[in-house]
Order: C-alpha cells, then sequence, then structure tokens
C-alpha cells in the first residue's frame, strides 16, 4: 500500500510539473491606476491558490476560537450549576 500511495505521488508530481511548464508563458495582470506585473502564469496561479488557502485557514481558525470560547463558558457555567446545586436526595440528582 505504501508503494502504491508513493507512486500516486509520483504520478501527480509529473503531472504538474507538466502543467508548469505549460503555463510557463509571461502574462500581465494589471492592477489599479495603470501599475501591472509581468510573471509566469503559474506563479500567479500559486499566489492566488495560497492566498485563498490562507483566507480560508484564517476564517476556519475565527470560527474555531469562537466555538472554543462558548465551549468553555458553558462549561464554566455547568460547573457553577452542579456546585450551588447540593441535593439531599441522591436520587434527585438522577431525576435531572
Amino acid at each position: 500500500m505504501r508503494y502504491f500511495i508513493r507512486l500516486i505521488e509520483i504520478i501527480l508530481l509529473v503531472i504538474l510539473v507538466a502543467v508548469t511548464v505549460q503555463n510557463s508563458a509571461v502574462v500581465e495582470f494589471k492592477l489599479l491606476f495603470g501599475q501591472s506585473w509581468h510573471a509566469p502564469l503559474i506563479l500567479f496561479l500559486l499566489l492566488f491558490f495560497v492566498a485563498g488557502a490562507v483566507i480560508g485557514l484564517i476564517s476556519t481558525f475565527s470560527y474555531y476560537l469562537r466555538v472554543r470560547r462558548e465551549l468553555s463558558q458553558l462549561k464554566k457555567e455547568l460547573r457553577n450549576r452542579q456546585a450551588g446545586r447540593v441535593s439531599a436526595d441522591p436520587s434527585d440528582a438522577l431525576a435531572d
């Protein structure tokens, strides 16, 4: 199985190198105010792919932090409720 995965990785690498060689033509990327960049197409593709991945990771990370903060608040609230309640009868704890 390990050799099969390595074979798939090598095939993907060869395909990516072939795509890179095919897209090595210099293109012009026009910006605002008449500015432009000249670079190989594959460089622009890589740049925008990385920018999209970073934006996706940042948005996922902010959601993760928000959910984690909410979870810790709920755990604290649960601990406070359990500490404040003293049951005289142990079966009362099971009824809740």
